[in-house]
């Protein structure tokens, strides 16, 4: 396989940019910027994404079984960056935003554009990623936003030309 066909070709798929949330009986709580999520099913309602095999909201989900996929908007690029690392919970803050419990007790960001409180259905775990698919529970939109709802998201290509997922 051409590798730099390969890089080129995967990076052409488009990712909008969510962080997903989760909270552990004990409290710690995990935050991590996420970019694949895919809504695949109508009815029940689920959404598939990929999770880090080594990240704690891995270990966290695995173990609660829900979360909160929370859906940033156009202009929230550096809330997506600051959970790209790990982050600390400090009272009802994480990374420094404000978070609240949602309808089913997950963290919910305070600041996002809309949220999706999930619970885990399937795990399949590949390579060092997993895929889990959720059922949504709950969901709200936060924020005002105009046009099309897939429009209002916030996209890899809105956070430079030198950052890229895939390949």
């Amino acid at each position: 396989m051409d590798q730099d066909a390969k890089k080129t070709a995967l990076r052409m798929i488009p990712y909008g940019i969510y962080v997903l949330t989760a909270e552990a009986g004990d409290g710690r709580v995990a935050a991590a910027t996420v970019n694949w999520a895919t809504q695949c099913s109508f009815s029940p309602p689920l959404i598939a994404l990929g999770v880090k095999t080594d990240s704690a909201a891995h270990e966290i989900v695995k173990d609660v079984k829900h979360f909160a996929l929370n859906i940033l908007g156009k202009g929230q690029g550096d809330m997506a960056y600051t959970f790209f690392k790990t982050v600390e919970r400090e009272g009802n803050t994480i990374g420094g935003q404000a978070f609240s419990p949602g309808s089913t007790g997950v963290p919910v960001l305070d600041a996002t554009t809309a949220v999706l409180e999930c619970a885990l259905t399937d795990t399949v775990e590949r390579g060092d990623h997993s895929v889990f698919v959720a059922e949504v529970v709950e969901a709200a939109v936060k924020r005002p936003f105009e046009g099309r709802a897939d429009e209002a998201v916030l996209a890899m290509a809105d956070l430079g030309e030198k950052v890229f997922y895939g390949g």
